[in-house]
């Protein structure tokens, strides 16, 4: 995911500075990916325009990125599944078993529970 997906939904961006999801937003950006802020405000973060839902998103998304709680994960891989997405990522302390489970049985790639700046260094 980290070199062939090039757009990243990245559900639970702001434009909050403080926030790690901005963060990693922004370090994406810096990888040269295209990332898409999903947001029930659809701010623009970052230079690029939110939307509510990924259902909302007019064109691919690669990479569905979530920062949410645990309990709230799930439905954001599902929706991921549904849109078409070519991988699911759940950040660090993002862990859903039953999620991880059904979106690897879609066919669709999947992490959990690690980070990408974790995962870049690690090369």
């Amino acid at each position: 995911m980290l070199d062939e997906c090039e757009t990243w939904a990245v559900v639970g961006l702001s434009g909050d500075h403080r926030r790690t999801a901005y963060e990693i937003a922004s370090l994406l950006q810096r990888r040269g990916k295209r990332i898409v802020p999903i947001h029930p405000d659809a701010p623009v973060v970052l230079g690029e325009q939110g939307y509510p839902t990924l259902a909302d998103v007019p064109f691919p998304i690669d990479v569905v990125d979530v920062f949410r709680r645990s309990e709230a994960a799930g439905e954001f891989a599902d929706q991921a599944v549904a849109v078409g997405a070519r991988g699911v990522w759940f950040q660090l302390g993002v862990i859903d078993r039953d999620a991880f489970a059904r979106t690897v049985a879609a066919g669709v790639p999947m992490v959990m529970d690690t980070c990408p700046a974790i995962e870049w260094r690690r090369r």
